[in-house]
């Protein structure tokens, strides 16, 4: 048996084979795989700036979003605060109002209770002589 490799004019058209195979395959594939993934590679890149930027944008309307509610909440609390103390004031005006009317109304029934007491006092006074006199006879017989 003899050596394996044996280098006679077969080697040379081989290794040209081979050399050729490799430029028409550099050619044919590997340099448009290679173009594929460079543009994929830059297009994910382009979609990831894209996301990072889309995100930030909706994490700042987000906080405005969450300041405006917050904003309409201070606001909305300040105005029923300032609601409930406006009831409160016109509660009170209201009961006051109230109070001063039934005072007057009190005083007014005190007065006329006053004056028929003094009318009904007087008229038994101006008859008294006629009630006594009445006793008297019958008293007397």
């Amino acid at each position: 048996m003899g050596n394996i490799i044996s280098l006679d004019e077969t080697f040379f058209f081989q290794l040209a084979n081979f050399l050729i195979t490799i430029v028409v395959l550099n050619f044919l594939l590997i340099r448009p795989v290679r173009r594929q993934i460079a543009e994929r590679a830059a297009l994910t890149a382009g979609q990831a700036a894209d996301i990072e930027r889309l995100a930030a944008e909706a994490q700042a309307r987000l906080a405005a979003h969450e300041s405006a509610l917050a904003e309409a909440r201070a606001r909305a609390f300040a105005l029923r605060e300032e609601m409930k103390t406006q009831g409160r004031s016109r509660e009170q005006d209201i009961l006051e109002a109230a109070q001063a009317e039934a005072r007057d109304f009190l005083d007014a029934s005190r007065e006329e209770v006053d004056r028929q007491s003094r009318e009904a006092m007087q008229t038994l006074l101006a008859q008294v002589d006629v009630f006594a006199a009445r006793a008297a006879a019958k008293l007397l017989g």
